[in-house]
């Protein structure tokens, strides 16, 4: 007890005065402006008691910080009794030190996280120790070390905590909103790298702020359509609707960065690998110099000779007969190696079925069936005789036949889809005497005289 009076007495003696605390703050300012002037100074120093409790638990070095949380919790989380006798302390604190649990619990009661009931000689843990332990507890919980994204999800936890007991703050809102704006400003620089690897680890993180803005989303309309909430607070919750917006929105923009750099890629020649995959195999090496090992011959050893023998070289050399006369200007050209396109030549099969389709078209070849019906012939007619492969290739060519967005465009396949004849497949089929081709579908192409009389006309 002696020592703990004493303990006191010398915390007393070390604390400074209101006063000197003063001109300690105010010698951070400068000397026309007042510390007392400034709005956040006066809500700072308001709630002075509180943090001086978050001074006692993490001033010093980590591994006191460490003890202190630790012994706190250890107290804080016996539901079974509320109050702790210097026995229950030890035992239950076996494994620390007696001089550093002494210590410990000295610095938690000297600053209001323990309360000395003298009386009953008995420990108890104060609200404020436990209301900072729940803050601690709850940003321990939501930021884990592998998630960078976990601090968004502690924000929006205490603005939905604020909000459910009707307390939410603008300050509590203004700190959400500046990490959504942080996030935003964050894609947008991965976007503008060009890097396919920074886009996809940006859009991988993009996904799961995009669950964090959905469940705040819930939180801001029960916030903007609260009639007790003020004016600042409306303008908070609209802005983190913006910011919201904004982040939604930038997945057009990973969309087309990803594209954009799927179109540049460059591939090694026919093996289907690309300079993406090369950069993801050698990121998957620690250490890139190993794979140089038995792939680099050894260096040129040099042979040392007398000075006898470099006298002979040296004078062989000097001897030695030259051409005065060096070889100048461009070497003589050469004509490119000739390739042979060994491709089958498709296009010519598409050009001479256009033109048996269009000879069609002219009325020169099918008659009508009867006097005024429209003029048709049967499709195996028409695609016979060829080949399995050739009439497989012409038979493909037929829905092209009256499409509009294909007659709109250039080329042959254009030309084909502007005739008017038209191609009306059936569900039957029809059993033929082909050496290659048993059976087929019964269709049957139509001549749209109508369209050709337009067409004509219009010449």
């Amino acid at each position: 007890m002696i020592d703990l009076m004493a303990s006191a007495a010398l915390s007393a003696d070390t604390n400074p005065t209101e006063q000197e605390q003063q001109d300690a703050l105010q010698a951070h300012f400068q000397p026309h402006i007042s510390a007392d002037e400034i709005e956040q100074v006066y809500h700072l120093k308001r709630a002075q008691p509180l943090l001086q409790v978050f001074t006692a638990l993490f001033h010093g070095g980590f591994e006191g910080v460490l003890v202190r949380l630790l012994v706190l919790r250890e107290l804080a989380n016996e539901t079974t009794s509320s109050a702790f006798s210097r026995a229950d302390i030890n035992t239950r604190l076996a494994y620390l030190l007696p001089e550093s649990l002494e210590t410990v619990l000295n610095r938690l009661r000297s600053n209001g996280l323990l309360a000395w009931d003298a009386q009953q000689s008995v420990y108890r843990v104060t609200p404020m120790a436990r209301n900072v332990l729940s803050a601690i507890d709850g940003l321990l919980a939501l930021s884990a070390p592998e998630d960078d994204d976990a601090e968004m999800g502690f924000l929006l936890s205490q603005v939905a905590g604020a909000q459910a007991v009707g307390g939410v703050t603008t300050e509590q809102l203004q700190h959400l909103l500046g990490r959504l704006v942080d996030l935003t400003e964050e894609f947008r620089d991965a976007i503008a790298s060009g890097s396919e690897f920074r886009l996809r680890e940006s859009q991988a993180k993009w996904h799961q702020a995009c669950d964090w803005v959905e469940k705040g989303s819930v939180i801001l309309r029960a916030i903007t359509t609260d009639e007790n909430a003020d004016s600042a607070t409306h303008r908070a919750a609209q802005a983190i609707g913006r910011a919201q917006s904004q982040l939604l929105n930038m997945q057009g923009m990973f969309s087309r960065a990803l594209n954009q750099i799927e179109r540049q890629r460059v591939h090694l020649g026919q093996s289907g690998l690309s300079t993406t995959d090369i950069k993801r195999w050698l990121l998957a090496h620690e250490d890139l110099a190993s794979l140089a090992e038995d792939a680099i011959d050894q260096p040129v050893k040099p042979l040392f000779i007398t000075p006898a023998e470099m006298i002979d070289v040296a004078e062989t050399e000097l001897m030695t007969e030259r051409p005065n006369t060096l070889a100048n200007g461009l070497p003589a050209g050469q004509d490119a190696p000739t390739t042979i396109n060994d491709s089958p030549a498709m296009q010519k099969e598409l050009d001479d079925w256009l033109e048996r389709l269009s000879d069609f078209a002219q009325l020169n070849n099918f008659p009508a069936v009867a006097e005024g019906s429209p003029r048709e012939v049967k499709v195996h007619e028409a695609l016979l005789p060829a080949s399995f492969a050739l009439a497989s290739y012409r038979a493909s060519m037929l829905p092209l036949l009256g499409d509009e967005a294909e007659a709109s465009m250039q080329g042959t396949t254009a030309e084909l889809a502007r005739l008017p004849v038209r191609f009306a497949p059936q569900d039957e089929m029809v059993q033929l005497p082909d050496l290659e081709i048993a059976a087929m579908s019964l269709a049957a192409l139509t001549l749209e005289l109508d369209k050709k009389e337009s067409g004509k006309s219009d010449e």
